[in-house]
């Protein structure tokens, strides 16, 4: 449903929202590690998620990351 990918010096950060199971699950992960992930099944808070994922990601944008999808 989401999946964004920022590169920068040989790192990688992920973002993605899926539906499993009834619910979502959202993750954030530094190269093959999850730094944040949570499941929800309120689509609203699933929004919010996703409103943090993007403020996340212009800020690397802004920080020279550059992204891959």
């Amino acid at each position: 449903m989401y999946e964004r990918q920022l590169r920068q010096s040989g790192q990688t950060r992920r973002y993605e929202i899926r539906e499993r199971n009834g619910a979502w699950e959202a993750r954030a992960l530094l190269d093959t590690q999850v730094v944040k992930q949570a499941r929800y099944d309120d689509w609203h808070r699933v929004e919010r998620a996703r409103l943090r994922f993007e403020l996340e990601v212009v800020s690397l944008e802004d920080r020279g990351w550059v992204s891959d999808s």
